[in-house]
């Protein structure tokens, strides 16, 4: 899925190439381990990834956590950097080799200013991202690891093929010993 694609589906238009894009928007790869973003780096860019696996980790003393994955056909960033552009306490890393298309800040800033596809696109996106950041706080707070894990294989099962187990256990705030007793009584 491309951004065209994605905007076609969400905000229900009928765009047929970039040229229509109220914004310039271009394509770039990274290379598993690549760093996207590092940590104190003001966020000057919104990605969409078309193929790929990214990774979203945050610093608690000294340990790194895992804030979320992405998988194909959504946006990602540094979000709060991006929207406060303030240095990023997150840092966004490849996990498997990836496509992206690109956004640059300044360009959705003045697509913000004249384009409702623009505005649409970017409340849509907004929207999605608060959900996905408060249902997944929400089940910090009310749910089991055991809770979690099922949650994750029934929604996303197929980051349990490509992600490596410690990461597993790392988003989902257990040790991984813990997770390997989970998926022994699952499985």
């Amino acid at each position: 899925m491309t951004i065209i694609e994605y905007i076609n589906a969400t905000v229900k238009t009928e765009l047929k190439d970039n040229s229509e894009l109220p914004f310039k928007v271009t394509r770039k790869s990274f290379k598993k381990g690549d760093i996207i973003s590092p940590y104190g780096q003001i966020e000057r860019n919104a990605y969409f990834l078309i193929s790929g696996l990214i990774e979203i980790t945050v610093l608690k003393e000294a340990e790194e956590r895992i804030v979320d994955f992405f998988l194909p056909g959504c946006f990602f960033n540094s979000y709060t950097s991006f929207i406060t552009q303030q240095p990023s306490d997150t840092q966004v890393c490849v996990l498997l080799d990836c496509e992206v298309e690109v956004i640059e800040y300044n360009e959705l800033q003045r697509a913000y200013k004249t384009s409702l596809i623009a505005n649409q696109l970017g409340r849509l996106a907004t929207e999605a991202i608060f959900v996905i950041s408060t249902n997944r706080e929400k089940d910090f707070l009310t749910k089991s690891a055991q809770e979690r894990y099922n949650d994750l294989l029934s929604t996303r099962p197929q980051l349990i093929n490509l992600v490596p187990v410690h990461k597993i256990a790392k988003y989902l705030g257990i040790h991984p010993e813990s997770l390997s007793r989970l998926r022994k009584s699952i499985f």
